[in-house]
């Protein structure tokens, strides 16, 4: 095993030793095997990484890590001086196409399948940084002089205005025109002198993304990694990155700062292999159509837990990118994401679509998400499709436009001992999940989706069992705390009303025609199981639910983050510390109706929720933090 150095003292004909170090990180990316590690010393690297070979194994891996002590940063853009006024404080810089090579994002646009807000208006892969700091693409050149005259798009999930948001910063703006030649951007630095300031643009598509498939068991570690011009990933197209292992297995992303993606910060996406935006292309059949048959192309291609998947990516600080923290269709499998704070995702609003969340995953089998602290996104986490064996738990959310959404999946998933706090807080069209001790105060969404079959999967594989579209039932609610709010529609699980409460009694009524077959299937409603919940303010509870607490009163929960941390207040009532908490297991759970599959760990063995947000054990309240107690509280839940 060997150990390469990389600093900015180096040279392109040194040969990686402590005395010699290489100039570029690609350097050492181009010789490192199985079981090196690259140590990459302070400084600014302005190159795409792309790993030439991976690892073994886990033990055997390839690693990518900073000095001890020392910063290093990987920047996917280039500076820029010798800007020249025009007037009043807007300046240009006239640069030559060539300068860009073959890749110039101030010519590509953000573009693909499930982009909603191609028509409204066009946004480009470049960016123009002052100091740091993106500032907005406008749509005309005119719009750079007169900033007043703001080009956002309304997002899906809206819970505060972005003018209101980032009103200082939306003054700062650009617009470039491209020729044959050239490049020309135009830009309003307000008061700065740009010939005085850092001012850099994006020129690179990725950061740290390999060229080729299967660069398995790599670890990048330590690192700031920022300014990428990485496009639109939808999950019917190639998915790239600002950082990512490709089509790959194994890869450990850990203490990273991560920020200014054009697109998505991390991809555990699918390639352009298994399809490549073809509805945008083609436009002769839904997009939901050609998702559809990616899943079927990926499994012809080899997609398995034996070459995909299982990577983990922890404790990285993602913010400020235009589509996603964390991204993936297929790639995804058997991974953990965990103890992540993720923020400002999509919160410029430059454009808008169907793929935008901190953490955006289709087909999420047996993937973990643990303990991510998540606020101040479009959405915070949205599961599409194939939602199956995986796990949701001791995350905080807040302060999204939409907290956490499950989407056209049949389960089983564990949604357990979260902190969903935003106005918007879950928006469940999918089947099949159990939500336990979890803190629910906002908006509830739940229906059922009959014009979308999609796939579910033998019990811890890829492989396709079947499809089937989504009933809207097979849910299980223990132990949760609902709050009401005004200004939320609903909450609670009232909407369940007119559901079974045993699958002995949906069968029952099914079979009171027999034979009977799809008809019978689509008029009676999925059994549901509800009970020992915890509803105030105006939250509903199921008609039918056993031991439900249900009060008018207001606890008045607030999510706050301080200096050394972030912290939940809430005053409750004496009768909340009479009603204790059932242990549910995957015995109690039971199995979930069309997939024929129970609640348990990846391995198969049996699961048990018996631990609450910050680990204690769960013994004595409702809810996912044990040391909730009548009256005022307030406790540090994360920092």
């Amino acid at each position: 095993m060997t150990e390469y150095h990389v600093a900015k003292n180096g040279s392109i004909s040194n040969s990686g030793t402590t005395e010699q170090p290489f100039l570029e990180i690609q350097q050492a990316a181009e010789v490192a095997q199985v079981g090196d590690t690259i140590i990459v010393h302070e400084g600014e690297y302005r190159e795409w990484v792309r790993p030439r070979h991976g690892g073994l194994s886990e033990r055997r891996p390839i690693t990518y890590q900073t000095a001890p002590g020392e910063k290093a940063v990987i920047k996917g853009s280039e500076a820029v001086t010798a800007w020249e006024k025009v007037t009043g404080t807007t300046w240009k810089k006239e640069i030559p196409n060539a300068w860009f090579g073959e890749f110039n994002p101030f010519d590509q646009l953000v573009w693909g399948d499930w982009l909603s807000s191609a028509k409204d208006r066009d946004v480009h892969l470049g960016e123009v940084y002052l100091n740091g700091q993106a500032m907005y693409e406008t749509t005309s050149r005119e719009k750079v002089e007169t900033p007043e005259s703001r080009d956002t798009v309304e997002e899906f999930f809206v819970f505060v205005d972005v003018e209101e948001r980032y009103p200082e910063r939306m003054q700062y703006t650009w617009f470039a025109e491209v020729d044959e030649t050239h490049t020309t951007i135009f830009a309003n630095f307000q008061e700065y002198d740009p010939n005085e300031e850092l001012i850099e643009i994006n020129v690179r598509p990725a950061c740290f993304y390999p060229e080729t498939n299967g660069r398995d068991y790599i670890i990048l570690r330590g690192f700031e990694i920022c300014h990428a011009a990485c496009p639109w990933a939808p999950p019917t197209g190639d998915q790239p990155g600002m950082i990512g292992p490709r089509w790959s297995k194994g890869w450990i992303i850990e203490d990273n700062v991560i920020h200014n993606a054009k697109c998505s910060a991390i991809s555990l996406g699918k390639v352009a292999e298994s399809g490549d935006n073809y509805y945008g292309h083609r436009l002769d059949k839904p997009g939901y159509t050609y998702q559809l048959e990616s899943v079927f192309t990926a499994e012809d291609q080899g997609w398995s837990k034996e070459r995909i998947g299982s990577h983990i990516v922890r404790r990285n600080h993602i913010y400020d990118c235009g589509q996603n923290g964390i991204v993936g269709h297929l790639g995804c499998v058997f991974s953990k994401i965990y103890d992540n704070h993720i923020h400002d995702m999509s919160m410029k609003r430059e454009f808008r679509g169907w793929e935008i969340a901190g953490i955006k995953l289709h087909a999420a089998i047996d993937v973990e998400i643990r303990h991510n602290h998540i606020h101040d996104c479009s959405c915070g986490t949205w599961l599409d499709w194939q939602t199956q064996g995986t796990r949701i738990r001791q995350n905080i959310f807040y302060d999204n436009g939409l907290d956490f959404f499950v989407e056209v999946s049949h389960g089983p998933y564990l949604v357990e001992n979260n902190i969903f706090a935003s106005r918007f807080a879950l928006r469940n069209l999918a089947q099949g999940g159990a939500y336990i001790n979890n803190l629910i105060a906002g908006n509830i969404d739940h229906w059922d989706v009959r014009d979308r079959a999609t796939p579910y999967h033998l019990e811890h594989s890829t492989k396709v069992k079947g499809y089937a579209v989504v009933y809207g039932g097979d849910d299980r609610y223990y132990n949760n705390m609902f709050i009401g709010r005004a200004e939320a529609e609903y909450c609670g699980t009232s909407s369940y009303d007119g559901h079974h409460t045993s699958l002995e009694d949906y069968i029952t009524e099914i079979q009171e025609d027999a034979p009977t077959d799809v008809d019978k299937f689509l008029q009676v409603k999925d059994p549901v199981y509800i009970e020992n919940n915890i509803y105030w303010n105006q939250a509903t509870a199921f008609a039918k639910e056993q031991d439900a607490l249900v009060m008018t009163y207001d606890p008045q929960l607030t999510v706050s983050r301080e200096a050394d941390g972030v912290y939940v207040t809430i005053t409750l009532p004496e009768e909340f510390a009479q009603k204790t908490p059932q242990i549910h297991s995957s015995e109690t759970l039971g199995r979930v109706r069309l997939v024929d599959a129970e609640f348990e760990n990846p391995d198969g063995s049996a699961l048990t929720v018996d631990t609450d947000l910050t680990g204690e054990a769960i013994t004595k309240v409702c809810g996912p933090l044990q040391a909730l107690q009548a009256g005022e509280n307030k406790l540090k839940i994360w920092g």
